[in-house]
C-alpha cells in the first residue's frame, strides 16, 4: 500500500479528530508540542513539517573561464524539503483513497486548495534511507551525541 493509501486505512481508528502521521525512517527534534500549537493556530487542515537539509556534496563557484571562484563544502540547501512530521485535520481524509501516494495528488491539491501550511523546523533532521545513514546514526548514539535524544 501507498503512503496515502496506509493514512486512508487507518481513518476508522482515528474518531474524527485531530492526527499525527510520520514516515518512521526520520530523526529529528522536532519540538511536537509546538508543532500542533502552529497547526492549531492556523485552521488549515494540514501541517507539514519542513527542514533546510544540507547538501550532500561540496559545491563549486565557477567562472566562465573554468576558474573556480569558491568552494563551499556541503551547505545548507536553499529550498525547504518534506521531514515526513505531519498533523492533520479529518478532512484531509476527504483527499485520499485506497491507492494514493501522499506526497502527490493528496498533497499538491492540498496545497493548491491552501489547505497545507508548512512547519519550518531550524533544528536537527536525519533521513535513514541508506546504509551510510543508518551507520552514522549508530555512531552518534553509541557516542552518546544523538541530537534527536530529547528525553
Amino acid at each position: 500500500t501507498m503512503t496515502g493509501g496506509r493514512v486512508f486505512r487507518v481513518a476508522k481508528y482515528l474518531e474524527n479528530q485531530t492526527f499525527m502521521c510520520t514516515y518512521g525512517d526520520g530523526l529529528s527534534d522536532v519540538d511536537i508540542a509546538a508543532l500542533v500549537d502552529f497547526h492549531r493556530s492556523h485552521g488549515k487542515l494540514a501541517t507539514v513539517t519542513t527542514v533546510r537539509p544540507p547538501s550532500r556534496f561540496g559545491v563549486l563557484d565557477v567562472a566562465d573561464d573554468g576558474t573556480v571562484e569558491q568552494f563551499r563544502e556541503k551547505p545548507q540547501a536553499d529550498g525547504w524539503v518534506n521531514a515526513g512530521f505531519f498533523v492533520f485535520e479529518p478532512g484531509v481524509l476527504n483527499y485520499l483513497d485506497d491507492s494514493c501516494v501522499l506526497e502527490r495528488e493528496p498533497l499538491q491539491r492540498l496545497a493548491a486548495d491552501g489547505q497545507l501550511v508548512a512547519y519550518r523546523h531550524e533544528g536537527y533532521f536525519q533521513p535513514i534511507d541508506t546504509l551510510r545513514e543508518v551507520a552514522l546514526t549508530n555512531e552518534l548514539w553509541a557516542a552518546g551525541e544523538a541530537p534527536w535524544r530529547v528525553w
